[in-house]
């Protein structure tokens, strides 16, 4: 568990032999909640509509295991300041991929004095959080990229474009290895004009607006943001109806070009698997 002013090992005392420790009985790991609505008519029954997935609830039995009273009393210290504010509580792999959410205390934190603790070398507690996004997300970033350099495709076995030399496009290969969709990040670095990016199911995300050398500009299609290097808002030169369309877990393609480039053009794709739960 990290925050702005700390970083806890909730293994450690496993590790260590002293420390904190999240002990057996975790909640709030598996699949977050979900409001399901319903169209209600004069006949039987409902027809569902839609759902909406909601935060996630998250509350962990806590131990600290200190030298004495005095080193109880920091390690407290340091627990309080931790989750006083926004932090992060991170899951590793045996394989060392982490997965993360970003959560916010709700409540918790009390103890019985004479039952959880004496005051002396242990303390225990249950801390309860709340998630706002229900996903946990991957540590590792997974990139594609198109260069001014060459005309070929991502996957150059999989098709032969026809492409002028003024003009960047590829097919990408998304691997989500994730099991909930994922939010692409396209960073694209002029010169060059008039983006586009296409999902394999055919929804297109257009940015109409033009780049010079050395202008870079990037499209967080969860934030629903374009701005360039600057931090310039850009927004108003994408296509009507944009669509921040998402990476489906698995292997799928999508295409993107650029016009009017040089070899120093180029797009980048890059997106974090997310999972419903893990263990």
């Amino acid at each position: 568990m990290s925050s702005g002013t700390d970083n806890l090992d909730l293994n450690e005392i496993a590790d260590k032999g002293l420390g904190f420790q999240a002990k057996t009985g975790a909640t709030g790991f598996g699949l977050p909640p979900v409001a399901v609505q319903w169209l209600e008519g004069a006949g039987d029954g409902a027809v569902y509509r839609r759902k909406r997935v909601q935060p996630r609830d998250i509350d962990i039995a806590l131990e600290i295991l200190a030298r004495g009273r005095d080193d109880l009393q920091v390690r407290l210290s340091r627990l309080a300041l931790a989750v006083a504010d926004r932090c992060t509580l991170t899951l590793q792999n045996s394989d060392g991929t982490r997965w993360s959410t970003i959560v916010y205390r709700t409540g918790g934190g009390e103890f019985t004095y004479g039952v959880e603790t004496t005051g002396e070398r242990e303390f225990e507690t249950i801390l309860s959080f709340r998630a706002p996004d229900p996903y946990w997300t991957s540590s590792v970033t997974q990139t594609r990229r198109i260069t001014g350099a060459s005309s070929k495709a991502f996957l150059s076995s999989l098709a032969k474009l026809n492409v002028a030399p003024s003009q960047a496009i590829g097919e990408i290969l998304l691997d989500n290895s994730g099991d909930a969709e994922a939010y692409p990040v396209w960073q694209v670095h002029g010169p060059g004009r008039t983006f586009t990016a296409t999902s394999p199911s055919g929804e297109r995300l257009r940015w109409n607006g033009k780049l010079a050398a050395g202008e870079t500009l990037t499209i967080d299609t969860k934030k629903g943001t374009v701005v360039d290097q600057s931090g310039a808002n850009r927004y108003n030169e994408l296509a009507a109806a944009p669509r921040f369309w998402t990476v489906k877990p698995g292997l799928s393609t999508a295409e993107a070009s650029l016009l009017d480039i040089t070899k120093d053009s180029s797009i980048v794709c890059s997106w974090q698997p997310r999972k419903w739960m893990v263990v």
